[in-house]
């Protein structure tokens, strides 16, 4: 980047560096909320720049600086690993070198990672930072694995970092109300502003795919042309049910031979195939493997009904919004972030009970009217409520009486 002119503050267009402490843009959940707050606040005129970590796959219309490659293995793809510990010394080094050679009004940082970084190293240029929460750092290392449990003095010190992480921030946005909350009961001295989850309605919306051409992506992936289709697309993690959408599959083989159950995303899908395989369902749970962002509407639209088995309790489940938005009555695991969403027109299971998930499947196919009336439903709720055009304006509201504040 070049050198810039001092920014505007006081009603003019901001200059916002988006710190993103992951390799952006790939096609799941957090990601799909750093893009499309990018472009929302591009289309209120702001300025964003996106840093990064090397990998990732550019987006059009989005400024992005990377990091350089880690020196031993420069195409290494960064998840749960202690890889991620150089990629965000990496991340470091590159924001002080942009700070020093440009200037923002503001600094957007995603997860705690970012923030901690952020708010550490940005503090010469007098830049406040918001940080934006998706959920507990700590639970989540401990769900995917890199936590072991009975590790209580690893357990402590994450939480110490995560709670420094917390409070360094100008200000906090969350992507639930239920995290505010949270927030708010730990950390009362905090400036805590939910930023809940939105959804493109006129990207993401039921009549992409024509009848025919909703028939020939179904033959394409093996879908019987007369099946029930239950679909899930999202990151194939553990937390995010995976497996028990397989058991619910092997608990409702006889009762609904004809349903299929496509689930899209990835990592891992092949190990997945195999525990499919290994429960005697691989021919009723398909997986379709890695879907592009701008193909998320199409996918969706071969299935009847969505899915969402997410398990965490903190964590944020912004695919909702995709399923509302492409008018399916969903069956959720009864988290607050997931009925902070559907409201009552979700369809929940007690949070792990296998059992009861399947059987809120089965209920809901077996009443198409009622199916349909939710399906529209949440249609209008997410027009009503979860458009990023509103996210825009909460996220400059905050922006300026932060700036405001420091100007004062």
């Amino acid at each position: 980047m070049t050198e810039t002119t001092q920014p505007s503050s006081d009603g003019g267009a901001l200059r916002i560096l988006s710190v993103a402490p992951t390799s952006f843009f790939n096609d799941y959940g957090c990601h799909v909320r750093i893009l499309e707050e990018a472009r929302a606040l591009q289309a209120l005129g702001h300025d964003v720049t996106i840093l990064t970590y090397f990998k990732g796959n550019d987006v059009p219309g989005i400024r992005i600086i990377r990091t350089t490659p880690t020196p031993w293995r420069a195409n290494y793809e960064v998840g749960s690993s202690r890889h991620k510990y150089a990629f965000d010394v990496l991340l470091a080094i590159r924001l002080v070198r942009v700070l020093a050679r440009n200037r923002f009004d503001v600094i957007h940082a995603h997860l705690h990672e970012g923030a901690l970084i952020a708010s550490l190293l940005a503090w010469p240029w007098r830049v406040p930072v918001f940080m934006d929460y998706q959920g507990s750092m700590t639970d989540e290392m401990a769900q995917h694995g890199f936590l072991k449990p009975g590790h209580a003095l690893a357990t402590r010190l994450w939480r110490v970092i995560e709670s420094l992480a917390e409070r360094l921030p100008a200000a906090i946005f969350t992507s639930t109300q239920n995290a505010a909350d949270g927030l708010r009961a730990r950390l009362p001295m905090a400036r805590i502003i939910p930023l809940i989850d939105g959804v493109g309605v006129s990207f993401v919306r039921p009549d992409k795919l024509t009848r025919t051409e909703r028939a020939a992506l179904r033959e394409r992936y093996g879908v019987p042309r007369d099946a029930d289709v239950a679909a899930f697309l999202g990151l194939l993690a553990r937390h995010q049910g995976i497996d028990h959408i397989i058991e619910a599959a092997a608990l409702l083989r006889d009762r609904r031979p004809n349903l299929r159950w496509v689930v899209m995303g990835y990592p891992g899908e092949n190990g997945w195939r195999k525990k499919a395989r290994a429960r005697g369902v691989d021919d009723l749970v398909i997986f379709t493997g890695r879907v592009p962002y701008d193909r998320m509407p199409e996918m969706l639209g071969m299935g009847d009904i969505a899915l969402a088995p997410k398990l965490s309790l903190t964590e944020g489940s912004g695919k909702l919004l995709n399923y509302m938005a492409m008018s399916m009555p969903t069956v959720a695991y009864d988290t607050p972030a997931q009925r902070e969403l559907l409201g009552d027109l979700g369809t929940y299971a007690p949070v792990g009970d296998i059992a009861a998930f399947a059987d809120r499947v089965d209920t809901l196919l077996n009443d198409r009217t009622a199916w349909r009336a939710i399906g529209s439903g949440l249609r209008g709720r997410a027009e009503a409520y979860f458009s990023w055009e509103r996210g825009a304006r909460t996220m400059t509201d905050a922006y300026r009486a932060m700036l405001a504040r420091a100007r004062g």
